[in-house]
């Protein structure tokens, strides 16, 4: 692999400047009395702009006055059952009825905390039982027994029930009960809370306040050039912290949210279909979909103008027929969403990773060495955030002392500073390198996961003594975990498919396991801890030596199942196999259809591999449609 000189490690030996670096100072001289009033900005474009679209939904649309009105029947609705600076839990997909609770609940003054249309019904217990949530909006069949005892207790909200991921009915439904524990109250001024992976095997709740999604705000659209006209993406899962960038990105410039069809989020070709017809100019995307949209032929797309990628480890640069600008974006959510970012030029000599950049506007970042101080550029070490994007910690005020810590010595214009996590190194020019995790949290599909959390997920089981989970790398660098357990002694072995339905009750849709793995006891390491590396070594070798499943009869099951294979990582998996039940999901999926068209020049759909019992039939089907491209003379 080629390597720039200023990528390498030790290329600037004499370089002794601290790794440290400051973006711009925003100049509020000229922006108006208030930029974190985030309310306020919005409704500047209800007034001069009323009649202009705020969302659209394939053929429908609702305009800022229309979305406006119905923002003002849910804080009429809860006004005086939600109070200002309660949590309410939003269970809601991308749709008008989201944005209008979105700004419903900034006019209560409540926090907005984002769970997901299905969050697992277990984890969702948890979650609103440790926070002590007290409302939750969403389809009343999906809500936790706590909260829809009664009809007393759920109000119908009269909220639009069309559009492609819109719920058939929402409702306001409130606690029955007090939670068993005191709940952590948000902090004051806080805007939004996010759930992040947390090591103790519950989430982590992160608090982040008007101020820093305002300073976010304002870089975002001075970088994009957002206005009023420009149509922005509403694309990226509701639970994930980027989706209130994209909401309030549009909805404070004077743009359209753009609401894409479930299946865009699975097929790079009905993606970029969208963003023709629906000719969006801003353009939010998970890391893992990115790669697969610039690793095909780039389509004409004359409106789009930027595509901001994060949420993972950026692996290859845009072609230079792609006309869109391509920025790699970095940022966790307790620095409000987005830290650092970097142009991507398109350069086909430099297979490097491209770097994270440089801090926005109004973020300082340093990297450290163990002890906390600032290390020389060109050297690796935690990196560190701190200035005006910090948001005001966790709803754990201990888990806030350990993770926001005062700046190390020589860092100006921040009092505290966020502990990452992440292994980086600052070049001699400023700009940062990406190198890796300083402990067991991984990216997977673009989502932070804590092993812990999903170790504790399967410990749920009564039939589970003990799980290790273990990342394994499948074909284009796709993460994908592995469980492996110990069952209870003389208790029935609880087989993998029960344990994975039990999983998905406790764990967002990227952090279940795609393997199980049954053992009598776990290896370990010379410091007493479990060999996660051992465990993966010992189930690939298990997986090749005894291969099951159906033997491939035709050349096109034995393509289909050497796609399967690598893009699983499962050299056991046979022609009588399901994908989906083998670990496979969207990522792999959209790689899969990819492949298939490669080798064969047959375009599917994702719906149409994940309804195949198995892939045989997958194969047929292949082969059905390669027969009729034939006899159209295509």
């Amino acid at each position: 692999m080629s390597t720039s000189a200023h990528e390498r490690p030790g290329s600037s030996p004499q370089d002794v400047r601290p790794s440290i670096a400051y973006g711009t100072a925003p100049d509020t001289t000229a922006q108006g009395p208030d930029r974190s009033d985030i309310l306020a900005r919005y409704e500047h474009w209800v007034r001069s702009t009323p009649e202009a679209p705020a969302v659209e939904d394939g053929a429908l649309s609702w305009s800022y006055a229309e979305i406006d009105a119905l923002a003002s029947v849910v804080a009429d609705s809860l006004r005086g059952r939600v109070s200002p600076g309660d949590l309410v839990g939003v269970c809601l997909d991308r749709s008008a009825a989201l944005v209008a609770v979105a700004v419903g609940l900034v006019r209560l003054g409540a926090v907005y905390l984002p769970l997901g249309p299905r969050p697992g019904e277990r984890r969702l217990a948890a979650v609103t039982e440790r926070l002590g949530v007290p409302c939750l909006l969403g389809d009343p069949a999906l809500l936790p027994a706590a909260y829809r005892t009664g009809d007393t207790l759920a109000l119908p909200l009269p909220l639009p029930a069309e559009g492609a991921n819109a719920a058939g009915s929402v409702v306001a439904a409130f606690r029955t009960a007090p939670a068993d524990g005191a709940g952590q109250a948000a902090p004051p001024g806080t805007f939004y809370a996010v759930l992040t992976s947390g090591s103790t095997g519950t989430p982590k709740a992160v608090a982040v306040g008007g101020a820093s999604l305002g300073a976010l705000l304002d870089w975002y659209q001075a970088y994009t050039g957002a206005g009023p006209g420009d149509r922005h993406s509403l694309l990226i899962g509701v639970s994930f912290d980027p989706h209130v960038k994209e909401l309030w990105g549009a909805l404070t410039s004077g743009g359209a949210l753009c609401v894409p069809p479930e299946e865009v989020r699975w097929d790079p070709d009905a993606l970029t279909g969208w963003w023709q017809r629906a000719k969006v100019s801003v353009a939010v995307l998970p890391t893992p979909l990115a790669e697969d949209v610039l690793e095909r032929p780039w389509p004409e797309l004359p409106a789009l103008r930027h595509l901001m990628v994060g949420g993972d480890r950026l692996r290859r640069r845009p072609a230079p027929q792609v006309t869109a600008r391509v920025h790699n974006a970095y940022g966790p959510a307790e620095a409000t969403v987005v830290t650092t970012v970097h142009h991507v030029e398109a350069d086909d000599s430099d297979t490097a990773p491209p770097p994270i950049g440089t801090p926005i506007d109004g973020a300082v970042v340093c990297v450290t060495d163990e002890a906390g101080r600032v290390v020389p550029r060109g050297e690796s070490g935690e990196l560190r955030i701190g200035g005006g994007v910090l948001s005001l910690g966790y709803l754990d005020a201990d888990l806030t002392a350990a993770r926001f810590v005062p700046a190390p010595d020589g860092v100006a214009g921040t009092e505290r500073v966020y502990r990452t996590g992440d292994r980086v190194r600052m070049r001699p020019d400023g700009v940062l390198d990406f190198l890796g995790r300083l402990d067991d949290q991984v990216k997977v599909s673009g989502v932070r996961i804590e092993l812990a959390e999903v170790e504790a997920a399967f410990e749920h089981h009564p039939g589970v003594r003990r799980a290790a989970v273990a990342v394994r790398t499948a074909a284009g660098g796709v993460n994908q975990l592995v469980a492996f357990v110990l069952s209870v002694p003389g208790e029935p072995v609880p087989t993998a498919d029960e344990l994975i339905g039990e999983a998905r009750g406790w764990l967002p849709e990227q952090a279940v396991p795609a393997v199980v793995r049954f053992l009598d006891r776990f290896p370990l390491d010379a410091n007493g801890k479990v060999d996660r590396a051992a465990l993966l070594a010992a189930e690939a070798a298990e997986s090749a030596e005894a291969p099951d499943g159906t033997a491939p009869q035709t050349p096109t099951e034995e393509l289909v199942l050497r796609l399967c294979r690598d893009l699983l990582g499962a050299p056991a998996l046979g022609t009588a196999d399901n994908f989906a039940a083998a670990g496979g999901n969207s990522l792999s999926t959209a790689r899969l259809l990819t492949g298939i068209e490669e080798h064969c020049g047959v375009r599917l759909r994702a719906p149409e591999v994940l309804r195949q019992p198995d892939l045989r039939a997958l194969a047929a089907l292949v082969d059905t449609r390669r027969g009729a491209a034939d006899l159209a003379g295509v």
